[in-house]
């Protein structure tokens, strides 16, 4: 195995020692049915791959072991789902957290890949802030939706992209790993789902194929555009957060 400086499960006491970090990206995933196309472990390779883009370019960063599953019970009627309840995905990012600051680092980043985690993220991180206001914790919770401002108008056919194994992710798992992808098998369905408020649905509810969205317009092409949009931006905030100190407060 090459060793990856960049990874913490690569690093020895003695690197640590000599090269300490100072800010750690943590990504969360899933293991759950994407349709017929994508691997089960889709969310969680994907915010582990941009997890390691994003600290090639910040000094000084470090990035986690990616969780490889996290709360999955909407997607239960699809194989192959493993699913964590909410307390025990609460639990595990809390920990991870205290025990970062225990160690000593203060700035962490959580790149998340999976829509059941969103809510335990809020939960945990709060919890962590509140216990230790010296810790700063910024998020990406969903980056299948923050994405849309950062690519060009139009740039998806289908449904704005969106979708579970729909066009947008998809195609940014053909840019990560496309050795995976078997799009013989896309298909997916556009549910008539409300435009404003937001309904809580059992994934078969919304699907027969296990995918949303529509998978058949993903691209390379697409998802390589959309890695660099995301990793471009996600490098710029951090920058300028560590410009400042993580000084994101008022000015009196």
């Amino acid at each position: 195995m090459e060793k990856n400086p960049l990874l913490v499960q690569h690093t020895t006491a003695h690197d640590y020692r000599e090269k300490p970090f100072d800010l750690a990206i943590l990504p969360l995933g899933s293991l759950e049915s994407h349709g017929g196309h994508l691997p089960f472990a889709t969310d969680a390779y994907t915010a582990a791959i941009l997890a390691e883009e994003v600290a090639k370019q910040i000094p000084g960063t470090a990035v986690l072991p990616v969780v490889p599953y996290g709360v999955s019970e909407h997607y239960r009627d699809f194989p192959f789902t493993v699913s964590l309840r909410f307390g025990t995905e609460i639990a595990i990012i809390e920990d991870i957290l205290e025990s970062l600051h225990r160690e000593g680092i203060r700035h962490v980043f959580i790149l998340n890949g999976h829509d059941g985690n969103i809510a335990p993220i809020e939960i945990a991180s709060r919890k962590v802030k509140v216990a230790h206001p010296e810790m700063k914790i910024a998020s990406l919770g969903a980056w299948w939706e923050s994405i849309a401002p950062l690519l060009p108008e139009g740039f998806f056919e289908v449904w704005g992209g969106l979708g579970h194994g729909g066009e947008g992710e998809t195609s940014i798992s053909l840019a990560l790993f496309e050795e995976l992808c078997q799009m013989e098998h896309a298909a997916g369905r556009v549910p008539d789902l409300p435009e404003f408020g937001e309904i809580k649905w059992l994934f078969s509810e919304i699907t027969d194929c296990g995918a949303t969205g529509d998978p058949t317009k993903g691209s390379r092409e697409k998802g390589l555009v959309m890695k660099k949009a995301l990793v471009d931006a996600i490098v710029q905030m951090l920058k300028e957060l560590n410009a400042t100190g993580w000084n994101y407060g008022y000015k009196p």
